[in-house]
Formats: C-alpha cells, sequence, structure tokens
C-alpha cells in the first residue's frame, strides 16, 4: 500500500502523532486500512440506504485486537464524506448505562460530529438548522429579507411543519428549539445556552430556562427516543442526511449486575426494534462486541428476542462471511497484516520526513517484518494484541529516530524493549518476561 500524493501535512501529521501515542487516530484511517476492502461495497450501499431515508442495523464482532474501534472510525470517516454527522459512545456500568437512554442520549450529542464540526456539534448543527429554515423561507419569494418580523414568522411556521411528526411524540424538543431561536434573536444568551443543554440532554437545566419554553422536568428514557428522531430531523434539514451512532465495547454488559444487564439487554432489543420500524429514518447504529458477548448466556443468549435477531451463521470459512449479514465478523491479524499495516505507516511517515529515501531504505519491509515478530513474540504470540503497541514502537522508537539521526541504523542501534506500564491490561495479560526485571523484556532484533 502506498501513501496517496494528496494526503496534507495536517491530516498525515494527525494519524502519525495518534500512533506515536499508542491511540487509534480519530480521522485519516483509510491511509492505511488493512483488511477493510471487503467490506467496503456492502458499507457504501448501506449508507446509500441511509442517505436516502432509510435506517441501519450491524452488529461487529471481533476478539480484542480485532480491529473493532478501528473499523467503527474507518466506518465513521465514510459516513462524514457522505455528509452524514457521526458519534462514538463508550457504554460502560457508570458513565453510560445502556439501560438509560437518557444518558446514552448525552453521550451521543457531546460526542457528536460532522465533517466540519468536531464534539459537540450540536450548536453548528442547530444553528445551521435555523439559516436554512430562513433561507428556504427567502427562496418562496413572498417576504421581503429586511422585513424582520415576517421572516421570523415565516421561520417559526416552517419550523412547525418540519417538526411535525416529532413534536407529537416529543413536544418539549419543538418547544425548546423555538425557545432557543427566540432567544438568539433577543441576544439572551444564558437563556439560549440552558436551552442548548436542555436539547443536548444535560441533566439540572435551570428552571427558569425550562419554564420560558413551558417545558418541565428532564429528559428521560422514553423522551430519549423522542429527541434522537427530533435530532434526525434537524440534521437532514441542514444537509446531513443521517447520523452514524456506534455503541462501542457493549459487551460490557456481561460484567454488570444481573438486573441492570437485563435492562440494558431488553434496551438494545429496542433500539433495534425502533430502527426496524422506520422510526429513525437516516439512522445507521452499529454495536461492538466480542464472540463470548454475542455467544455466551451473560450476554445476548440471555434474551432470546435479542438472539433471535443478532442470529447469523458463522460456521463456514471466514471468507465466504457475508458484509451483509446483520451481524459481521472482523478476522482479525495474521503476520502478513501486520506487515502490510507497518509498511502502511512507513510510507505514510515517510512521505512527511526530512529524506523519504533514507526511512525507506532503513525501515524497509524486510526490518518492518521483524519488528513484527519480536513485538509479536514478546506478546506471545498474540498476534491479534500486538497492533497498537507494534505501531507505537514503530513510529516513536524507529521511525522518530531514523528521522531525526542520520547515523542511527535500527538494526544496530535498537534494542525492543516492551516495559508493562506502556501495555494495556490485555497486552500485559499475555506479556512474556525474559529478563531480569519482570517490567521490562528486552528482544533481540537480528
Amino acid at each position: 500500500m502506498s501513501t496517496p500524493v494528496s494526503v496534507s501535512a495536517v491530516r498525515r501529521r494527525e494519524v502519525v502523532d495518534a500512533l506515536r501515542r499508542g491511540t487509534v487516530p480519530s480521522t485519516g484511517l483509510d491511509l492505511f486500512a488493512v483488511g477493510l476492502e471487503r467490506f467496503e461495497n456492502a458499507v457504501d450501499d448501506e449508507l446509500a440506504t441511509v442517505t436516502s431515508g432509510g435506517a441501519v442495523f450491524k452488529a461487529v464482532r471481533g476478539e480484542y485486537g480485532s480491529g473493532k474501534t478501528f473499523f467503527t472510525r474507518w466506518l465513521a470517516e465514510r459516513a462524514k464524506r457522505r455528509g452524514l454527522a457521526a458519534t462514538e459512545i463508550q457504554i460502560s456500568e457508570t458513565e453510560t448505562p445502556l439501560h438509560r437512554l437518557e444518558t446514552v442520549y448525552r453521550r451521543l450529542v457531546e460526542r457528536l460530529s460532522t465533517a466540519s464540526a468536531q464534539p459537540s456539534a450540536l450548536r453548528d448543527v442547530i444553528d445551521g438548522w435555523f439559516f436554512t429554515l430562513e433561507e428556504d423561507v427567502l427562496a418562496v419569494g413572498s417576504i421581503d429579507p429586511q422585513n424582520v418580523d415576517a421572516l421570523s414568522a415565516g421561520v417559526d411556521e416552517l419550523l412547525e411543519q418540519r417538526l411535525a411528526s416529532v413534536a407529537r411524540s416529543t413536544p418539549a424538543f419543538a418547544a425548546a428549539l423555538r425557545t432557543y431561536r427566540r432567544a438568539r434573536i433577543s441576544e439572551d444568551h444564558a437563556l439560549a445556552e440552558s436551552l442548548l443543554a436542555w436539547i443536548g440532554g444535560q441533566p439540572n437545566v435551570a428552571a427558569s430556562a425550562r419554564r420560558a419554553a413551558g417545558i418541565r422536568g428532564d429528559l428521560d428514557h422514553f423522551g430519549a427516543l423522542g429527541f434522537l428522531q427530533g435530532l434526525l430531523t434537524v440534521l437532514r434539514d441542514c444537509g446531513h442526511p443521517g447520523l452514524l451512532v456506534v455503541l462501542d465495547e457493549i459487551e460490557t454488559l456481561q460484567r454488570v449486575r444481573t438486573d441492570v444487564r437485563e435492562k440494558g439487554l431488553n434496551a438494545l432489543r429496542q433500539l433495534i426494534d425502533e430502527v426496524d420500524s422506520g422510526r429513525f429514518p437516516g439512522l445507521y447504529l452499529v454495536i461492538t462486541g466480542t464472540p463470548t458477548f454475542y455467544d455466551g448466556q451473560q450476554g445476548v443468549q440471555r434474551l432470546t428476542p435479542l438472539a433471535q435477531r443478532l442470529a447469523t451463521d458463522f460456521g463456514t470459512d471466514s471468507r465466504f462471511d457475508s458484509p451483509r449479514a446483520v451481524q459481521i465478523r472482523l478476522p482479525g491479524f495474521d503476520m502478513a497484516r501486520l506487515v502490510q499495516l507497518g509498511s502502511a505507516v512507513r510510507d505514510l511517515y515517510a512521505a512527511g520526513a526530512r529524506s523519504q529515501e533514507r526511512v525507506r531504505a532503513q525501515v524497509d519491509d524486510a526490518y518492518v517484518a521483524t519488528l513484527a515478530s519480536a513485538v509479536t513474540g514478546g506478546l506471545g504470540g498474540k498476534i491479534g494484541v500486538a497492533p497498537r503497541i507494534f505501531l507505537r514502537k514503530l513510529v516513536a522508537d524507529v521511525l522518530d529516530r531514523v528521522d531525526e539521526f542520520p547515523d542511527f541504523d535500527p538494526r544496530r542501534h535498537y534494542a525492543l524493549t516492551m516495559s508493562a506500564t506502556e501495555l494495556t491490561e490485555e497486552e500485559r495479560n499475555v506479556l512474556v518476561v525474559r529478563a531480569s526485571d519482570p517490567g521490562d523484556v528486552e528482544l533481540d532484533l537480528p
């Protein structure tokens, strides 16, 4: 894989900086996506369904290190290129329990982003929506742009029309938007900020702001679904034809109390049914989890209706898995793919290096393979656990030094060392200790 010549320096730097830190980049994943080609056609078809007013649900399964987070962020980039908004939510027992949909909605808004706006993009989306309404009213030609009162009345009328279906089930959403706009016009910034927070599902909004909009209380479990419906309407009207929602690490449901687990599984079943019913046009809902979550009795199998909805046959060779299935399996890494990934990152790095030729010569494909083998060996041969730390070592320990020091030769001057303090829990669990200090593992690179 070669680096596209059109990659900007900023985009390249963001990717390399993230890999140097040992994290999955939030953008630029297409620059070194390895092994995802098989999903491209199905994903693009599903995105087309969403942009045309349909809805899609997808379950992604894979062991730790198989690339679930990478896959969903790669998917988010493809979605944003089509104009969709995207958000990624980490499910957890304490911060974001799945059965508390009002909390899930709040996190959804906090992480909401578009191609032009970083989280939270709610303000940009809503202000863009009101601008679109004004443009639509003026496009009719019956209102003088200088007549502020007539324009305001026209926008109010159009707002009611666009939110009619939402207002029937969740009138508070439309009321808050209406009052937010009036507060912006009258430059009542405190009221506008409070209502924006309430629209975003934030708790403890000032009672005076809620009274001004004629609304009561905080967002609850059932109201959250109506707010999601309203948000999709606003997104669609201001040029974003859909929303990708990723519920990540959903396997944490297996480790909570039985009653909480059952509530969470039922909430997931409810969300899937709502997507299938057509309530959320423009929604692409994705969940990620481990095989144990999908197949074990502490996960999906505990709720028969949910298990039926996610049932997928994985009995055949993974080469014949259908990317169109409701549940897809990520194959994980083998050594060939790990080396291919490292070479792609090397090429990306070299494109912005002081000397591309030197970087490519010192860190050639043979050396990348040697480093990949050493890292994997230090992790007990568990290739699926290796990608994160492998890429971090490749960028921070090898490529940076080759680029900065003209006399640095990684084959002569670098010995791979992995410290337990720099590893995740899963990586530490398979760490092979061969040194006198159990905190460090030094491996020779031939």
